[in-house]
């Protein structure tokens, strides 16, 4: 019966004009955002988040979490019609999605990307509203020791995950950490690395922060690179799956809502992991695994099912724990502090309209982009002819005056064009920005649970490992950071042994 009453109550906020709105400007953004090649939710959510600040918080969530699973949706469209990823998780959708355009059904695999979409979507609601409030009442049992723990484990899961070297990715890790460090100290009032600047007296802001990562620094990697679209470009027709084409793909988008639901729950960038997944799983069960790449509907209906089922699942340690699992949700949790919401496991007790609230408007923002992505194909290609030149000074615009209307403030300003440097290095010497911004945002926090700990321990470290929670969490954590150092020892012990065996024979 509660969980009923919390439905309505859901529905009853998010059926509110002013919410309705923005989450159909939130799922309508996300979805261009997915059709333009070199933009992702991320660089979106950040060049968008300043235009939240005044609307309510409830209004602003649904917005931004439209805008990270809108995105899911229109990936698969560039994929489909360009062969380019309009989005990371759209990746493997490229392989089966356009060789069917090239074939002429273009229009089947559109919709059924967008029907898997909806279904996985719906599974991904249901299984947050059935797993989250569960997981924060066991999360109540939760000190500052083991919050501490926890968010230290949730940066070296990210660190381990991360696809090129560990040791660049705890490198990011730590400058994240350092950054966040800047401002003001929350005990003694002593500033800290301000350089005399008054503007970081509370800190590096977020916003400029994340523009500049992921705004600028995406539109001068993308400028440097020529990007050749091969649009198709006969008439898209017959965007209803026949038959045949269900039966082919009803399993596989189960399997891939299933999967990617509980992926997305997990630290890392759970759509491109879940969706990369499920294409291996079907192509294992398939009758003919030798079909794949060559125009398969189950290498759409899967990997796209569980891209979408993944950002759900991802918003599970967010609501109940406080801890974000990737860079989008690591912004959106920086947008709950900006609106002075901590996330965490009294989040349901303390804002029951906003966390059902949220719920609901995936669930009528994944029926909004069912009904809006289907007719609007057409305006979708139309968008992806769209000039780079003409697109991308309008994207640096953008950020400019998102930012500098903030706070009026040329500093920030400066900042935000230094980290968009310093962000187009990175990725040119193959440094990732997850573990950068997720140290940044929970830095404050990490710093704020460990000196709670050590005050209520008088300055023993002992309390970490006293506490089995922490203790696990840590464990956890060692062993992760370590296991790439003993493979590494392994190898070379394996290789003396070849060569000893080499001068003995």
């Amino acid at each position: 019966m509660d969980l009923l009453n919390h439905i309505l109550l859901g529905a009853q906020v998010c059926f509110t004009p002013i919410n309705l709105l923005f989450c159909f400007i939130g799922v309508l953004m996300g979805t261009l955002v997915g059709v333009l090649p070199g933009l992702g939710p991320t660089a979106a959510i950040a060049i968008l988040l300043p235009n939240t600040f005044h609307v309510p918080p409830v209004t602003a969530i649904i917005m931004l979490a439209g805008i990270y699973y809108g995105a899911m949706y229109g990936g698969s469209t560039t994929s489909i019609l360009v062969n380019i990823p309009g989005e990371a998780a759209s990746v493997i959708t490229c392989l089966d999605g356009y060789q069917m355009a090239l074939k002429g059904r273009a229009g089947a695999a559109l919709g059924i990307a967008a029907f898997g979409s909806f279904i996985a979507g719906t599974m991904a609601v249901l299984g947050l509203m059935l797993v989250a409030p569960p997981l924060a009442k066991f999360a109540l049992a939760f000190g500052p020791t083991e919050y501490f723990s926890l968010m230290l484990l949730g940066i070296v899961i990210l660190i381990y995950l991360a696809a090129g070297s560990i040791l660049k990715a705890l490198m990011m890790a730590v400058f994240g950490l350092l950054i966040g460090s800047i401002g003001m100290d929350s005990i003694s009032g002593t500033q800290r690395l301000t350089c005399g600047l008054l503007e970081l007296c509370d800190g590096v802001g977020l916003i400029p922060a994340i523009m500049g990562l992921f705004g600028v620094a995406e539109v001068i990697a993308n400028v440097e690179q020529e990007i050749k679209r091969d649009l198709v470009t006969t008439k898209v027709k017959h965007l209803l799956p026949t038959l045949q084409d269900w039966k082919d793909s009803f399993w596989p988008m189960i399997r891939g809502g299933f999967l990617g639901f509980f992926i997305g729950i997990l630290p890392g960038p759970a759509p491109v992991i879940s969706a990369f997944t499920s294409y291996a799983i079907e192509k294992k069960l398939s009758k003919h695994p030798e079909k794949f790449g060559t125009g398969m509907i189950q290498g759409v209906a899967g990997p796209e099912a569980a891209n979408n089922a993944a950002t759900g699942g991802a918003f599970i340690p967010l609501f109940t724990l406080g801890i974000p699992s990737n860079s989008v949700i690591a912004i959106l949790l920086g947008a709950f502090m900006i609106h002075g919401i901590q996330p965490g496991p009294m989040l349901i007790a303390k804002y029951p309209e906003l966390f059902w609230g949220t719920i609901m408007s995936m669930y009528i923002g994944n029926a909004m982009l069912l009904v809006l992505n289907l007719p609007l194909i057409g305006i979708w290609v139309k968008v992806l002819k769209v000039p780079y030149p003409i697109l991308f000074p309008l994207i640096l615009l953008f950020c400019l005056v998102g930012v500098f209307s903030l706070n009026y403030s040329k500093v920030e300003v400066a900042l935000m064009i230094g980290f968009g440097v310093f962000g187009y290095l990175a990725r040119k010497f193959q440094f990732e920005m997850a573990p950068l911004v997720l140290a940044l945002v929970i830095g404050p926090m990490l710093e704020s649970k460990l000196r709670l700990s050590l005050v209520i321990s008088h300055g023993s470290p002992w309390i970490f490992v006293e506490k089995p929670i922490s203790a696990i969490f840590l464990l956890i954590s060692l062993v992760l950071l370590m296991s790439p150092m003993v493979s590494k020892i392994g190898k070379r012990r394996r290789k003396l042994q070849q060569i000893v065996e080499s001068e003995n024979v």
